[in-house]
């Protein structure tokens, strides 16, 4: 066998191994996101209209949450949290609505507590999906309610799933109490 020859089958061959090299690390890289952010990977399929920009726009998430200074919850903040849901729960029996709308500042201010920018609903969902991919459906369901419930249009079994969904998130947030890292890839 010539040189050229050799050459050309280890050139092809390099070339064929860097190839899998790149396939194996971008499906390493979707499976992670698609585990970390669990539903939430399939919404932002969908909203994104490619799987590659999907990846983009969940990386992107990343970084902007890991920039975040996302704090544990100190014992007694935890505890007064906890006892101004059971308030807020209790509200519900006598007035759904303002319940409802309590149950959302009251997450509002726990995401604050937390470390989490507030000001702005699609930043808010887009930072808690790093974290709580599986959980941030239930905000925005319970948001939606909240929303339709200050025109007087939800009804009383919307009112109860909407304070359901705020729990999930709530106690999901009270009870992480810290950053959970998940390995990059």
């Amino acid at each position: 066998m010539s040189v050229g020859t050799l050459l050309a089958i280890i050139i092809a061959i390099v070339v064929v191994v860097g190839l899998l090299a790149v396939a194996a690390s971008y499906v390493v890289r979707r499976r992670r996101l698609r585990e970390r952010f669990g539903p939430e990977y399939e919404r932002t399929v969908e909203d994104a209209g490619s799987r590659r920009e999907a990846d983009r726009e969940l990386s992107e998430r990343e970084k902007r949450h890991d920039s975040l200074d996302i704090r544990p919850l100190q014992p007694d903040v935890r505890d007064r949290y906890a006892r101004d849901w059971e308030n807020v729960q209790g509200e519900f029996v006598d007035r759904p609505e303002g319940a409802v709308h309590d149950a959302d500042l009251l997450v509002t201010s726990l995401m604050r507590e937390r470390g989490y920018p507030t000001d702005n609903l699609a930043q808010k969902l887009a930072d808690l999906s790093v974290e709580h991919g599986r959980t941030v459906e239930h905000y925005r369901v319970a948001h939606d309610v909240n929303e339709r419930s200050l025109q007087h249009e939800a009804t009383t079994e919307q009112l109860r799933g909407a304070m359901v969904h705020y729990r999930a998130l709530f106690d999901e947030l009270l009870s992480d109490g810290g950053r959970r890292r998940h390995a990059r890839a």
